[in-house]
């Protein structure tokens, strides 16, 4: 193994080298575009033989994907934002034909008014769409994320197509330490790419996407159901052997840091989450009972896996960097249902907090502890709340 100092960007560009992909297509869009810069060095220096296609528009790009993965072979492609939503339509195609691309998501809030800083409504809007979505919180866990994409998506139970998210510029562009795996290594954990629901190989003329009457098109969706409900065990099988390969273990779908005697506990995602970890550590070391429970995948939801978790706690704090306009949290609302569906009747708490980017770090998550524990206490359960919503220009 290799300790690189890399941008989340740049760890995955060496992740998508690792795993040997054949095409990559994408268009620029800040903080996206040094992933694609990077990827293309490697195959312009000789190191990954793939083919860039170079479009113009995110839209072709996932075209491309469609295609080459029809064709057989490995892509991949990134994006953010807008972009993301420019491919909102080609993104449901390669679901539906079950055709196992895998993408990177720099997630950045949307415009008006023109951002380019993080917010998680890019990724979150594709939760209905058949994609499986992961959401990293550093430059270690997208570069292993990507690795273990490829061989979910390619797993012959699974078929879907695969997305990871991370925050832009606070893990974009932020530099630090990342193991990268021996290609060695990397090569017996993912051999290449032999499964898929059809391959285009020119022998026989092929359809896709046809016309499906009623009597027909609900099957096919009830077999992308099952097939994410499946990924549940497959992501933990394809976790745990990539965890006795390299020492990370990814076999839950989500991070338990200090949740087994706690009384409160933070359900988070994304960058934040590295903040709440200090800040529990600094509140126990003065006596107070908390931990963090980090959602890595967004579909499949880990629902009943967290229940488990929270079902003896005297409240539960959501923090999230996203709003559904007139309900609120998208990711409060998805545990909420599940608490419900398991019959966990604990207090809970949503926030929702940086958006656009601002800042949330350590003494943000300590008052907002502060506050949700003298309502906690009182069994009072707050739905949906803003913080740091500067009240005096609005």
């Amino acid at each position: 193994m290799i300790i690189k100092a890399l941008t989340t960007n740049y760890a995955i560009a060496y992740a998508v080298k690792a795993c040997d992909v054949d095409v990559i297509s994408a268009y620029p869009i800040t903080p996206q575009t040094t992933i694609v810069e990077k990827l293309d060095e490697f195959i312009e220096k000789g190191e990954l033989d793939a083919k860039m296609v170079r479009v113009e528009s995110e839209h072709s790009a996932m075209a491309t994907c469609i295609g080459g993965a029809a064709a057989g072979v490995r892509a991949y492609t990134a994006t953010s934002s807008h972009g993301l939503f420019y491919m909102y339509e080609m993104l449901w195609w390669a679901a539906g034909a079950r055709l196992p691309i895998v993408m990177g998501v720099v997630m950045r809030a949307l415009a008006p008014p023109w951002t380019i800083w993080t917010e998680y409504a890019d990724l979150l809007a594709l939760r209905d769409s058949g994609w499986l979505i992961f959401m990293a919180e550093n430059a270690q866990e997208v570069l292993d994320l990507t690795i273990q994409a490829f061989k979910i998506a390619e797993n012959e139970e699974v078929l879907l197509p695969v997305m990871i998210g991370w925050d832009a510029f606070i893990a974009s562009h932020t530099a630090e330490p990342v193991d990268v795996p021996d290609q060695e290594i990397i090569d017996k954990f993912l051999p290449p790419r032999t499964s898929g629901a059809y391959f285009i190989d020119g022998s026989e003329i092929v359809s896709i996407g046809n016309l499906a009457y009623p009597d027909v098109y609900m099957e096919f969706r009830y077999s992308m159901y099952r097939s994410i409900e499946t990924a549940r065990d497959v992501i933990g099988k394809v976790g745990r052997e990539y965890g006795e390969k390299v020492g990370r273990d990814y076999s839950m779908l989500f991070e338990d840091y200090k949740c087994e005697d706690a009384k409160y506990v933070f359900v988070s995602l994304g960058s934040m989450c590295g903040d709440i970890k200090d800040a529990v550590d600094y509140l126990r070391d003065r006596g107070e009972k908390v931990g963090l429970c980090r959602i890595r995948t967004i579909r499949p939801f880990p629902g009943k896996e967290i229940s488990r978790i929270l079902e003896d706690k005297k409240g539960v704090i959501v923090l999230e960097r996203d709003i559904s306009m007139g309900h609120g949290g998208i990711i409060a609302t998805d545990l909420a249902a599940s608490l419900y569906l398991n019959g966990i009747n604990v207090p809970l708490i949503a926030y929702t907090a940086g958006l656009g980017g601002r800042e949330v770090n350590m003494d943000s998550i300590i008052e907002i502890y502060s506050l949700s524990k003298l309502k906690l206490e009182k069994r009072e359960r707050t739905w949906f709340t803003w913080y740091g919503v500067k009240k005096e220009v609005m």
